[in-house]
């Protein structure tokens, strides 16, 4: 009878801690897929020769470079930590070809996984950005107008966002989708600021992000080499909206004008391209967000290339 409850106890222990390692290892592979999920849900960088067409000034070619740098995404934790920067440049159509104020972002987000399914995820984010365009001259002018030759410009902001999503079944041609989801609110108000956007910024921003993406096999046929599968993200299609929540004089809560931006972006990727996209958008700004620009609002196109952290794996297989 000893015997037998001393074995009882013995399976039972076993089951535990097999149940235990079990649920370790879920949550250290959850961990590491959702790194993954915070670099592919991270803005893309695009060069786009002529810019914005439709905006006040003329471009020869506007550029966004972005990155994300994971300082802290390990496997043994569902926090992550990791910082940003994001500099935007406009070359302006002029003799000079001067750029004037770009925009320099630099700021870190933290992020926290809220389940353990990669396939069905829902993470937090909480980012701090530091926004500047480095000058330094009066942002008002004298006939009360904003300066944007020289202006200064400065602000620094809190994004919360709650981000969720799902992938698709694959189908016979191993072909899935993702789609993906982002609710936010951005404010300003915190931090110091330059007085000029007193005159009219939207200091505190709802934000909605969508972006419907596919997911396609590529074959490679390697001379003396095993066959390749590689998993490559054909096309991503983007929605941003964000909306001014904020008191803005003159302008009522409804001022879409004033108050909306937003922007609709597809990029679409050959199967000779890697890791780069052909771009084409079409939007709007209420408020531009290229720093001193602020008071300028205008619909818009911009073609050219994008680029990001992709979805691509490989894999060997013999026919």
């Amino acid at each position: 009878m000893v015997k037998m409850l001393l074995s009882l106890s013995l399976i039972l222990f076993s089951f535990q801690l097999f149940a235990q390692d079990s649920l370790v290892l879920k949550r250290e592979f959850a961990n590491k897929q959702y790194v993954n999920l915070y670099k592919e849900n991270s803005d893309f960088a695009y060069t786009s020769p002529i810019g914005e067409t439709g905006a006040p000034s003329k471009y020869v070619i506007n550029g966004r470079l972005t990155t994300t740098y994971m300082l802290l995404g390990s496997y043994k934790s569902p926090i992550a930590f990791s910082i940003i920067p994001d500099f935007t440049v406009r070359v302006r159509d002029e003799v000079s070809a001067g750029v004037r104020t770009p925009s320099y972002r630099l700021g870190f987000a933290a992020y926290a996984r809220l389940n353990k399914n990669p396939d069905r995820y829902q993470y937090a984010e909480l980012a701090f950005t530091h926004h500047s365009n480095g000058q330094d001259q009066d942002a008002i002018n004298l006939d009360g107008t904003i300066n944007t030759l020289t202006g200064n410009f400065n602000a620094n902001y809190l994004t919360a966002s709650y981000r969720f999503g799902n992938l698709t079944a694959t189908s016979i041609d191993e072909s899935y989708y993702s789609f993906n989801h982002r609710l936010g609110l951005q404010w300003h108000k915190f931090f110091r600021y330059e007085p000029a956007l007193d005159l009219g910024f939207g200091f505190t921003r709802i934000l909605y992000n969508f972006s419907w993406r596919k997911y396609d096999q590529i074959e490679k046929k390697p001379r003396n080499k095993p066959n390749v599968k590689t998993e490559k993200e054909t096309w991503r299609l983007n929605t941003e909206v964000s909306y001014a929540v904020n008191k803005i004089p003159a302008k009522n809560l409804m001022n879409l004008q004033k108050r909306l931006n937003a922007e609709i972006n597809f990029n679409y990727s050959f199967p000779f391209m890697n890791n780069v996209f052909l771009m084409a958008a079409v939007g709007y700004y209420g408020e531009d967000n290229y720093n001193i620009y602020f008071q300028d609002r205008y619909g818009y196109l911009r073609f050219g290339l994008s680029s990001g952290f992709l979805r691509n794996r490989s894999r060997h297989y013999d026919n």
